[in-house]
């Protein structure tokens, strides 16, 4: 590689890999520095879409895109980042084949590590909760899903079967919601299958610690749209609900209730990824500061975007943590270390926003379009889907996932249960008082 400065991204997120789309399309005619890349998959997940995935309606693989195939110029390392050395200007990697750490120099450092679900006081979520953040997650749910439905279609007692078609999920934001209308779509279709199981037997349960779903993301009136739909739909609403602790059977709640399951959802809360706690960087509630340059406040080369970063738009606000917004941070920061490198004047961040939209299962969906016009059915449903078709990084993932779509139309979905785990040994539990272990 030579003397060329070294820009390293760590994360493969929307924010890290269209960093690296942006900074090749910049390099074109000059290659005048290198890319790096971190991230500890070899690919890019397309997560709006992921819901979709625990119901069978796209395949596994249809929402991940080859990082190589998007960035084919940039250095791909599929590792872990342990530390960073802000002093040296080295990142340390996990290792690979070499039993040694890696040790990677940068002239520009780009963090874009997004975050993570955070059980940190939440007794037994660790061990008993499904978290929703990533691909695995989405396929650990899915084959969770059918094995309750598989034990619940043999189970002789009436009790344990209830347990087993209870299913709760923590988080009223789009995560939550989304995730809760596959799951009880995918559930009441597929129980058609199983001839034990009561229909009027599964319960879908959603905690919010709000007033109503959605309330942060969407007006008042869409919001309200969507709790009635999913409330016809046979979802159960608790609000002012919060999780305290989970055990093999129970989701326990701060008031002490006890929700008899053995399906515990929580995508809450969540927090920047663990590395960002260990940078002596400037911070605002545990995000990197950055200002609208999106350059690390009290730095010359570090820079951050998506959901790791603070980034204040034009009124004060931060910016939402979103993928459109991430893919724009991208192209700033992009450009801004081109300036830096050639000479030239940096862009300041200042997006506002399309709007905002979330799926409610079976073909129908809410939007707010510029902050000002409202959909929500059918039309909205259209619109979601059509904008993240048209989003999809690579005709080969837009011609799987329609594929997708148009199949499910047509066939029943799948029930094959993927037992990809490998067991362990020894494992940890968190029971409640008065439970039998």
């Amino acid at each position: 590689m030579g003397n060329r400065p070294r820009i390293v991204i760590l994360g493969g997120g929307f924010a890290g890999v269209y960093t690296a789309i942006y900074l090749e399309k910049l390099r074109k005619g000059h290659n005048d520095f290198d890319v790096c890349i971190v991230n500890r998959e070899n690919y890019f997940v397309f997560q709006p879409m992921l819901p979709e995935i625990v119901s069978g309606t796209i395949g596994m693989l249809d929402t991940v895109s080859p990082i190589r195939r998007l960035a084919p110029h940039t250095d791909l390392y599929v590792r872990e980042v342990e530390s960073v050395d802000l002093v040296n200007q080295t990142v340390t990697l996990s290792h690979g084949v070499r039993p040694r750490p890696q040790i990677s120099p940068y002239d520009h450092l780009v963090i874009g590590l997004g975050n993570v679900t955070d059980f940190r006081g939440m007794v037994g979520l660790h061990e008993h909760a499904l978290p929703f953040k990533n691909l695995v997650d989405a396929v650990n749910l899915r084959n969770h899903l059918i094995h309750v439905l598989e034990e619940a279609d043999t189970e002789s007692d009436p009790d344990l079967q209830r347990e087993l078609l209870t299913f709760v999920v923590a988080g009223g934001g789009f995560s939550g919601v989304e995730v809760a209308a596959e799951l009880n779509d995918f559930v009441r279709r597929v129980a058609r299958s199983y001839p034990q199981i009561n229909p009027a037997h599964i319960r879908v349960q959603l905690l919010h610690s709000g007033e109503r779903i959605l309330e942060r993301e969407l007006s008042p009136s869409l919001s309200l749209y969507a709790q009635k739909l999913l409330r016809k739909r046979g979802v159960e609403f608790r609000f002012k609900t919060r999780l305290a602790a989970a055990s093999p059977e129970f989701a326990v709640t701060q008031n002490g209730e006890r929700i008899a399951t053995r399906t515990l959802i929580s995508t809450v809360p969540s927090s920047p990824h663990p590395l960002i706690e260990t940078l002596d960087l400037a911070k605002v509630q545990g995000k990197l500061k950055t200002g609208r340059d999106l350059l690390v406040e009290g730095t010359t080369h570090i820079w951050a975007a998506g959901d790791c970063a603070f980034i204040p738009t034009a009124d004060g606000t931060p910016a939402p943590p979103t993928a459109q917004h991430a893919i724009r941070e991208a192209k700033v920061i992009a450009h801004n270390i081109v300036a830096e490198l050639r000479g030239g004047t940096r862009k300041t961040f200042d997006f506002k926003g399309l709007g905002k939209m979330g799926a409610l299962g079976h073909h129908s969906a809410v939007a707010e379009v510029f902050d000002r016009f409202q959909i929500s059915g059918l039309p909205a449903w259209i619109m979601w889907r059509s904008v993240y078709w048209a989003k999809l990084p690579g005709f080969d993932r837009k011609l799987r996932v329609g594929l997708s779509w148009l199949l499910d139309l047509l066939i029943p979905p799948e029930m094959v249960q993927l037992k990809l785990g490998i067991p362990r040994g020894i494992s940890q539990a968190h029971y409640e008082p008065g439970e039998a272990i």
